[in-house]
């Protein structure tokens, strides 16, 4: 899976780490808001890396966590969706507005192979000082430079330079920052 193969989610190996992923997200979802040290403990357990001073508002969705790895100073707004197939590598300083979702995951286009229940997934990197607007999401195999601002509801389909502002439905360049 982490090398880009093809893989089926339902794998016995990888349901086991799902079901322990599932466990701690039930946790963290239902724990109190105020008790953030109990939130951070949490999220210490699931994630790969989990940052000094960062934030994540419930709920919170992943596939298994422990492909997740996150700098420092994270905040990531109500209804984050992370499907971590793959690795997710977020920077230093980086912002989630409510409802942003990152894929990793992807399925064949053809019928016949979809059938097979065969999946693919491909890692994606966020750079240190990104702003990720209201429902944004983040296709498999994109890369986001650092310092670059994502408006709302844009669907990022392939990688971004640093120091932009982009927007939209495919995602593109809309000026430099």
């Amino acid at each position: 899976m982490l090398a880009g193969e093809g893989y089926f989610a339902m794998d016995d190996e990888l349901g086991a780490i799902n079901a322990k992923a599932q466990e701690l997200i039930h946790a963290f979802n239902h724990s109190h808001p105020a008790n953030i040290h109990e939130r951070a403990e949490i999220i210490e357990k699931l994630f790969g890396a989990f940052g000094n001073n960062c934030l994540i508002k419930q709920p919170f969705f992943c596939d298994y966590g422990n492909n997740i790895y996150i700098g420092d100073n994270f905040f990531a707004n109500y209804d984050c969706v992370i499907l971590d197939c793959n690795e997710v590598r977020i920077g230093n300083n980086v912002m989630f507005a409510p409802k942003v979702q990152i894929y990793t995951a992807y399925h064949p286009l053809e019928p016949e192979i979809r059938r097979t229940q065969l999946e693919y997934a491909s890692p994606v990197t966020i750079g240190d000082d990104v702003w990720l607007g209201g429902g944004v999401i983040v296709c498999p195999n994109v890369e986001i430079g650092a310092g670059t601002t994502i408006g709302a509801g844009s669907v990022v389909t392939k990688s971004i330079p640093p120091g932009v502002f982009a927007a939209g439905n495919p995602c593109r360049v809309i000026r430099q920052i």
